[in-house]
């Protein structure tokens, strides 16, 4: 299905070919290369200083955001600026406070002129495919599957900091990423759905890192004959591969879409020059794509269905003893075995959600597939979520919805919380199918700290349609006959041009924001001190830690607004005493005894690991730890520059070692570490305080100039309070 070639390609009458010597270098005539520099502002086109066309957010991230740059000197949105409510939807936690963040969002659009898409209108995703991308542009996004590339638009999630940058008239700085080509070639097969594809290419290239931090660029003959729902939907899973975003050639398919939601003039062709050179290459042979899906506990985990129902034990076995790790020693047992009957693997739960799955045509097909069958199996349930109200108004006036809701699914509105574990969490040792974007650890809303553990399975809404048709047991759309013609989606702006309100460029300074009692304000951070002085407070022995393992989503998302209430859950589900570890790194003072001059000695507590970061763009997973003392992360790598870019964004240093034999409770001791950094060295003296006390050399990849400050000045409020 897919091919790697670890080799400089080039573009060639619509195929990607080995390069020869002669070849390599000609990035100019790629699409992204060029995209990059239309929006860089630098000189060289190496060190690359970006300023998007346009930003946006959800009700997650918002608020954080601008009161971040609030605190640093806000009087207008100097760009366009989409927040939509798509997270803190439903009440999690009780009270006021997640409507209270959508009234401040209305407020801040008011104020400083911003567009505000209301709850349950549209996931963030779907609304700006439809209202906001063009070709040729470049949107920011404080979300980490901000991907539109498929609609031309060259987009990038990232934490909350790097969109204040935007807002204050700075730019988003990073060396000229690599550039992967990746050619689409052949025919699908019926039954064949767009996560079917991007699992597959996420199997392919997350675990060895092979596109990590690069930019994917989509090429080929094959791709004329896939829809525009169909490229969205692989489009927004190349998150998973930890790119750094991706852009597709744009053809009459494209215009068709842009013309359908009545925005024709946000269309250009974009197509690579022949000879358009890449570092890297990618073949998918759509022929080839099968059904799949990704077990728990990460996309990756993925087989094709066929090759799982073949060897269902072994597989659902490695996934038990993967959670029965998460459980505390006596809370608890994780089974996924007992779902194997009669040589059939049953699941309790399916769902069709977000931006991935809630597109019309997954919706339709999947509506297809059913048929007349009805899910009156008690043990198993199917929840709809489109991903906005006029694609929900579309199945209905098509007959989809309605017959949907006839065989006994349940429809719901544009709602992102099946995605992070606010919404449809299945039972203890439940396992669920769902064509969304994640299926980590814990990210379907269970608490293994509290003996609560349930998994999902990613799969797309065909082969799940197919599973509620055969009663709950896990089916390839493949292996059943139905018809995959839909009827043609119509698109239907009045719903948006009821409810969104937009003052992009037209704010009124004199409105006040609207503050809730959860709102609050960002502590005071200290800036960087000569020596640095860290005490180890958690070691984090996974291979990979995830954002959601730094800091839980689910309930917790309704405090992101409150950093110190917010700050308590940080860890929880990895290392429970954390937080009163990092907290008494606080109260307890600097530790005299080791006879260090506490005026020119930072004093916090550090995580170490050994690749921390990868899933979720939020901010949080940093500030957190900086909420609570933190001032470093120790890690072997880390798993997204989005991460890095957090910890720096909040004033930590991103150190790197080459070894996680650190102990809690351990102090790292780093002399002259300010005037290192200023100086620009990237390698530390260090010693290690404790029962084994040892010298070390930590590293840390080198920073552009205004990271350094960022760190030296202790966060980017206050650099940009010095600025």
């Amino acid at each position: 299905m897919i091919k790697l070639i670890d080799k400089g390609v080039v573009y060639k009458n619509g195929r990607l070919v080995r390069a020869s010597s002669s070849q390599k270098g000609n990035y100019k005539g790629g699409m992204a290369y060029n995209v990059l520099l239309n929006h860089d502002t630098g000189k060289d086109g190496k060190k690359l200083k970006i300023k998007f066309d346009e930003i946006t957010s959800h009700d997650i991230t918002y608020v954080g955001i601008i009161q971040t740059a609030k605190a640093s000197g806000l009087d207008k949105f100097p760009l366009p600026y989409t927040l939509t409510n798509c997270h803190n939807s439903l009440c999690a936690v009780g009270g006021t406070i997640n409507e209270d963040d959508h009234v401040f969002g209305l407020s801040a659009a008011k104020k400083y002129g911003g567009a505000f898409v209301p709850p349950h209108l549209a996931v963030i995703h779907q609304y700006i495919r439809e209202m906001r991308a063009f070709s040729g542009a470049m949107i920011l996004g404080s979300d980490s599957h901000t991907r539109y590339g498929a609609l031309g638009t060259l987009a990038v999630g990232e934490g909350g900091p790097e969109l204040v940058k935007q807002l204050l008239n700075r730019t988003y700085d990073l060396d000229m990423p690599e550039i992967v080509g990746v050619e689409i070639k052949g025919r699908l097969r019926k039954g064949v759905g767009p996560h079917d594809v991007a699992l597959a290419l996420v199997k392919a290239t997350f675990k060895s890192g092979f596109v990590k931090n690069k930019v994917l660029e989509f090429v080929g003959k094959g791709i004329k004959t896939l829809s525009m729902d169909f490229r969205n939907g692989i489009d927004v899973m190349t998150t998973e591969t930890t790119c750094l975003s991706s852009i597709w050639q744009t053809d009459n398919i494209t215009r068709d879409y842009y013309a359908q939601h009545g925005r024709v003039e946000a269309y250009k062709e974009l197509k690579p020059q022949e000879g358009a050179y890449y570092d890297k290459g990618i073949v998918i042979d759509l022929s080839k794509v099968e059904p799949m899906i990704a077990l728990p506990f990460h996309p990756s985990n993925a087989y094709t269905i066929r090759e799982f129902l073949s060897r269902p034990y072994e597989l659902l076995k490695e996934c038990e003893e993967a959670g029965n790790k998460l459980l505390p020693e006596g809370k608890g047992k994780f089974v996924l075995t007992d779902k194997i009957k009669d040589g059939k693997v049953y699941v309790e739960q399916g769902v069709i959600a977000g931006c991935a799955g809630g597109m019309y045509e997954n919706l339709a097909e999947a509506s297809n597939i059913l048929g007349d069958t009805a899910i009156n199996n008690n043990d198993f349930t199917l929840d709809v979520y489109p991903s906005s109200q006029p694609v929900y108004k579309g199945l209905v006036d098509a007959g989809y919805i309605g017959k949907l809701m006839d065989n006994g699914a349940v429809i719901k509105t544009a709602f992102c919380g099946p995605c992070f574990g606010a919404g449809d969490v299945p039972q203890n040792n439940g396992l669920s199918i769902r064509h969304t974007t994640r299926n980590f650890e814990s990210r379907e809303g269970s608490k293994p700290s509290n003996g609560q553990l349930s998994a999902v399975a990613l799969m797309d809404a065909r082969s799940i349609a197919a599973t509620a048709k055969n009663g709950g047991a896990i089916t390839s759309a493949m292996d059943l006959e139905y018809s995959n013609k839909t009827k043609k989606y119509k698109f239907d702006d009045k719903i948006y041009r009821s409810r969104v309100f937009s003052a992009v460029g037209n704010g009124d300074n004199d409105k006040n924001l609207v503050y809730g009692p959860n709102i609050a304000d960002w502590p005071k951070m200290e800036e960087l001190k000569d020596d640095l002085l860290l005490k180890v407070v958690s070691v984090l022995q996974d291979p990979v830690t995830t954002t959601d393992e730094l800091i839980p989503s689910g309930e917790t998302s309704s405090y992101r607004s409150n950093p110190l209430k917010l700050a308590e859950f940080a860890l929880s589900r990895k290392d429970p005493q954390y937080v009163a570890r990092a907290k008494a790194v606080k109260s307890e003072g600097f530790p005299k005894e080791l006879g260090l001059d506490e005026q020119k000695t930072s004093y916090g507590s550090v995580v170490c690991s050994i690749k921390p970061g990868d899933g979720s763009a939020r901010e949080q997973a940093a500030s957190c730890q900086r909420v609570l003392g933190g001032v470093a992360n120790v890690a072997k790598e880390y798993a997204t520059k989005r991460y890095r870019s957090n910890l720096i964004n909040w004033g930590m240093l991103p150190l790197l070692a080459d070894k996680n034999d650190f102990v809690v409770g351990e102090y790292i001791l780093i002399k002259g570490v300010k005037q290192s950094i200023e100086q620009g060295k990237t390698q530390f003296n260090a010693q290690v305080i404790g029962d084994n006390n040892r010298n070390i050399t930590l590293k840390m990849d080198p920073l552009t100039d205004a990271e350094k400050q960022i760190i030296l000045k202790g966060c980017l409020i206050n650099y940009y309070k010095n600025n």
